[in-house]
């Protein structure tokens, strides 16, 4: 929170009374460097698709390699339809592959693979952050779908009382989203970490090939620093606004 301040010094403002048209400007901003983002994001996974994993493992066989590497067998790999839905589930203990992945020998489906399983990596060591993320997902799935009603309902009161103290619940509760936001970026990049080390010590990828799987997790990886950043400044969006009616 501080470094980004810092780096946009006109956002001190916003935390003490100013005008919120430079969290607009930010948002904006932050929107089109998430476009970018994406659009990278698919030019680079488009691109590894097309290539070919040297060993001819398909995404689920590398998950699975993975997994017994690490000493993890109470976890399944599991198919599950959609494009981009790869994700580990530490409630049923299964890491579901994507259409793109599952059956894919390909680079991108390797890196993708081998992420996933740096997430069940992750939950079977006690990885830090993922205990604290993991603790907040009910509590964010509330706040989420509170948090901007308050607000707003706090915003109509003020018309009627100088009281903002509906207003800074809903700040408290959207803060526990931009908390979760904030959370996930060592999670995910950690668990690019551990898939790029892995796929390196088992030899499943080298030179070109792994720089190509660390590029795609890397381009990934940033979708959630976009993500934490828009979060935080929509926050701070908010503290205006409120600040601003006072």
């Amino acid at each position: 929170m501080l470094h980004i301040l810092q780096t946009y010094p006109a956002t001190e403002g916003l935390l003490y009374g100013g005008s919120y048209n430079t969290a607009i400007i930010l948002m904006v901003i932050i929107a089109i460097v998430g476009a970018v983002v994406q659009m990278r994001l698919k030019a680079v996974t488009r691109r590894y698709s097309e290539s070919p994993s040297p060993n001819g493992m398909t995404g689920r066989e590398i998950a699975e390699k993975m997994l017994r590497d690490n000493g993890i067998y109470n976890v399944r790999v599991t198919h599950t339809s959609g494009h981009l839905t790869d994700h580990f589930d530490p409630q049923t203990m299964t890491v579901n592959l994507s259409d793109d992945v599952y059956n894919a020998r390909t680079i991108t489906a390797a890196a993708v693979a081998a992420h996933e399983c740096g997430h069940a990596v992750q939950h079977a060591t006690g990885y830090g952050p993922v205990k604290l993320r993991s603790q907040l997902v009910p509590v964010v799935n509330f706040s989420s779908k509170v948090a901007g009603w308050i607000i707003l309902a706090g915003i109509g009161f003020m018309t009627f009382s100088d009281s903002a103290a509906v207003c800074w619940v809903g700040i408290a509760l959207m803060a526990l989203s931009v908390l979760f936001a904030v959370v996930t970026l060592p999670v995910e990049y950690n668990a690019s970490q551990r898939a790029v080390a892995w796929l390196e010590s088992s030899g499943m990828l080298a030179d070109k090939e792994l720089d190509g799987a660390h590029e795609a997790l890397r381009w990934a990886a940033r979708t959630y620093l976009v993500a934490a950043l828009s979060a935080i400044v929509t926050l701070l969006y908010y503290v205006a606004l409120i600040n601003n009616r006072r």
